[in-house]
């Protein structure tokens, strides 16, 4: 007798031929509207599906979980982050929750380095005088930014991602520092040549830049607080393209108005998809669609890990992708 086929249900629209391969290896239920799922509407696919393929913008939440019927074991996740995801209850409940770390490090750590030379020589600030017809000719002071060869950038998480924007800055004469959870070899701190600090209120101070660059866990909830923030020299830059709910978004905007900080470079945020009115309003921030992530290759390989991982676990094996609850 044939051998049945998994129930793979997927919360999104993923790359096409991610989802053709999908239908050719299993029974899957695709989002064709592309339509976020509603909480019972989450619910209802892990009361049928053997495989929950979600991605960051649902919520895995433990009423979710709670209705997961006793065949339903793995989650396999469409991204690498998975703060939206009760891997602690999916665990109890014996599911097994995979992610798609690596394949985004490179695209994001452009992104970053795309926003650390916007802000400071105000790209987007051009890009809208030349739209609004404001552009009469070269002067010389007119749109006057700051130069990044030589400044301090602070990265606040040194995993791949950390590393990689590392990389890039040190080709535009930037000075590295960091802080991460643990200090990182001294072979690659001397690659990067980079600085690593212990205390992250002492970087702070100190920095030109900061780039966020680490998940959003408990512990990392508000990192840069309204009491961090005020740290940092009103002369300083903030980029994030981690997560935003590590900075307090409202206490950011807040200095942003009153000109206590120089600028900032977004492409995530706190209440996402929705942005704090205050950042919109200022001409030295620049925001973005959270797009770290967009390229074709980039989702191509993600959902070949998810794919991987499905297919590991159901030969019985450990995915190679697994989220141990200790690790976040």
């Amino acid at each position: 007798m044939p051998t049945r086929k998994l129930k793979v249900i997927v919360t999104r629209r993923l790359p096409e031929p991610v989802e053709t391969r999908m239908t050719e290896l299993f029974d899957v239920e695709l989002n064709h509207d592309d339509t976020p799922m509603t909480q019972a509407q989450l619910g209802d696919a892990v009361s049928r599906a053997d495989v929950l393929v979600p991605t960051v913008t649902d919520r895995i939440d433990k009423g979710v979980l709670m209705r997961a019927h006793e065949g339903m074991r793995l989650i396999a996740q469409f991204g690498a982050g998975v703060d939206n995801v009760d891997v602690a209850t999916a665990t109890q409940r014996g599911i097994t929750v995979t992610n798609t770390p690596g394949v985004l490090t490179e695209d994001t750590a452009d992104i970053t380095m795309a926003l650390i030379l916007a802000v400071p020589r105000r790209l987007t600030e051009g890009v809208r005088a030349v739209a609004a017809d404001e552009f009469t000719g070269w002067t010389p002071t007119w749109m006057l930014g700051r130069r990044v060869g030589g400044k301090r950038l602070g990265i606040i998480g040194m995993g791949r991602i950390g590393q990689a924007v590392a990389r890039r800055a040190r080709a535009f004469g930037l000075q590295i520092h960091y802080h991460n959870r643990k200090r990182v070899s001294t072979a690659i701190e001397q690659a990067l040549e980079a600085t690593y600090w212990e205390s992250l209120d002492q970087m702070l101070s100190r920095m030109d830049i900061v780039s966020v660059n680490c998940p959003h866990t408990p512990a990392t909830y508000h990192l840069l607080s309204s009491r961090r923030l005020a740290l940092l020299k009103p002369s300083a830059y903030v980029v994030n393209t981690a997560r935003g709910e590590v900075i307090d978004e409202a206490a950011m905007a807040r200095m942003l108005e009153k000109g206590e900080l120089a600028g900032a470079g977004l492409d995530v945020y706190e209440h996402e998809p929705a942005i704090n009115p205050k950042l919109r309003k200022q001409p030295n921030v620049v925001l973005l669609p959270h797009m770290g992530s967009a390229t074709i290759e980039g989702r191509v390989e993600m959902g070949e890990k998810v794919i991987i991982n499905i297919r590991t676990w159901a030969d019985g094996h450990k995915p190679p992708d697994r989220v141990i609850p200790a690790m976040l």
